[in-house]
């Protein structure tokens, strides 16, 4: 972009960078013999072309139906996909209060995908300047969010079950001693399977981050909110998964809850929804209104037909073990082509791997070794990308994120050697 087309634009339009993932994806389409273990793409042999065909004749078959799902829908999206998707959140919460159901579908929000969730929830919360804290490391396409909206953000550093919660405790006194608790609003955690490293939080730590933030609401001047992004809690392989942070008592006020029907059923259905305190339930959809004035009718109710008919349960399953099948080839590859220098986690579920290399090696966009796998034809992502910008510490730059999503068995058996190659000669 030249400098003087360049000054015509908004502040976040100048502001807001190219996101890594857009380049990803780009360079595969660019070199179809690439094998791209980056993108977080979904398996595509377990989509579901048959039933979604079925469905949607069924709902056009029918004049009065059909009318009404090619018409605008509200805002806040279809009542009865709402009430479903209380519904399941308490299944697997193993929630069974009266009225709970209720008091979930009247909070909650039905939007095109998680990723509008996060965004407009982010606009309605944060200001240019505020504080938002994250996973070290996160899920960098939220990073991306938070970078186009000019705020800053704090690394809370992780263990096996979740983030540290003497690291939060820390970051948050050392953000009261310097006066910018007044500007923190959110500590986002991706609590299932967690994008990049595959790690769950445990309900416990769940419960005692929300305390640490109520403690500290009080020097802060307004509430933070704890932020759940759930959006690969479907995708354990077991099928099981513990409960949200909406199942502590007294969380309504204080705990968002964001979550998707792209993942679990298809990608290109584009639907996602969140569960807001009733205090950010009418600013959020203001903004929606202005956004889109409500998510696609047709695709709501084709998500609803597919949750009413049993055809999402039994398409879930199937993607279950198509990525059990996955994560256990990624797994017998990486012990067979890495070298044994190289840490990593076998995932119960969700689509990555997170690899740990001697620090002594970089793995960023530029350098040698990034550079290297792109000659033998392998893409992985950079684990620095999914480091928030925070002057307390290094980003660190000896990860990758690889993911068994998308790529067939054989790409990623012929992906991990071809790394595995290029590692073994640094």
């Amino acid at each position: 972009m030249n400098r003087k087309s360049n000054t015509v634009l908004s502040q976040i339009g100048r502001r807001t960078a190219d996101s890594p993932i857009s380049w990803l994806m780009r360079t595969k389409l660019e070199r179809p013999n690439l094998v791209s273990l980056a993108a977080g793409f979904t398996d595509n042999e377990s989509l579901p072309l048959e039933g979604s065909r079925r469905l949607l004749n069924e709902l056009l078959n029918d004049e009065s139906v059909g009318r009404t799902a090619l018409q605008y829908g509200s805002t806040a999206g279809d009542d009865t996909l709402r009430e479903l998707t209380a519904m399941r959140i308490e299944e697997l919460d193993k929630i069974s209060i009266d009225n709970k159901t209720a008091d979930l579908s009247k909070r909650m929000v039905i939007t095109h995908g998680s990723q509008q969730f996060l965004y407009i929830l982010t606009e309605a919360l944060c200001d240019p300047g505020d504080i938002v804290l994250v996973e070290d490391p996160t899920y960098f396409v939220y990073l991306g969010i938070m970078q186009s909206r000019g705020l800053s953000g704090r690394g809370i550093s992780m263990n096996h079950d979740g983030i540290d919660l003497e690291n939060l405790e820390m970051v948050l006194e050392s953000l009261r001693r310097s006066g910018e608790l007044k500007r923190t609003k959110i500590l986002y955690l991706v609590s299932y399977f967690q994008n990049p490293t595959g790690r769950s939080t445990s309900l416990s730590i769940k419960k005692e981050a929300l305390n640490l933030l109520r403690k500290y609401e009080r020097a802060a001047g307004h509430p933070i909110y704890l932020l759940e992004d759930a959006a690969y809690r479907e995708l354990g392989f077991s099928g099981e998964s513990n409960s949200s942070a909406l199942s502590i008592c007294g969380s309504s006020e204080r705990v968002i809850y964001s979550g998707t029907y792209s993942k679990p059923f298809a990608t290109g259905v584009r639907v996602g929804f969140g569960v807001l305190p009733e205090v950010l339930l009418e600013p959020f959809l203001r903004i929606k209104s202005n956004h889109d004035f409500g998510t696609s009718h047709l695709i709501q109710k084709l998500v609803l037909r597919a949750l009413d008919s049993g055809e999402y349960m039994k398409n879930l399953a199937k993607a279950q073990c198509r990525y059990q099948v996955k994560a256990n080839v990624m797994n017998d590859s990486l012990s067979d082509y890495f070298p044994d220098l190289v840490k990593w986690e076998k995932p119960q579920g969700g689509l990555n791997f997170w690899a740990e290399l001697p620090r002594s090696m970089n793995t960023g966009l530029k350098s040698k070794l990034f550079q290297e796998a792109l000659n033998q034809d392998v893409l992985y992502v950079p684990g620095s990308l999914c480091y928030v910008e925070d002057a307390s510490r290094r980003k660190p730059s000896y990860e990758m994120r690889l993911s068994f999503g998308a790529a067939s068995e054989k790409d990623i058996r012929k992906g991990i050697r071809s790394l595995g190659n290029v590692l073994k000669c640094k």
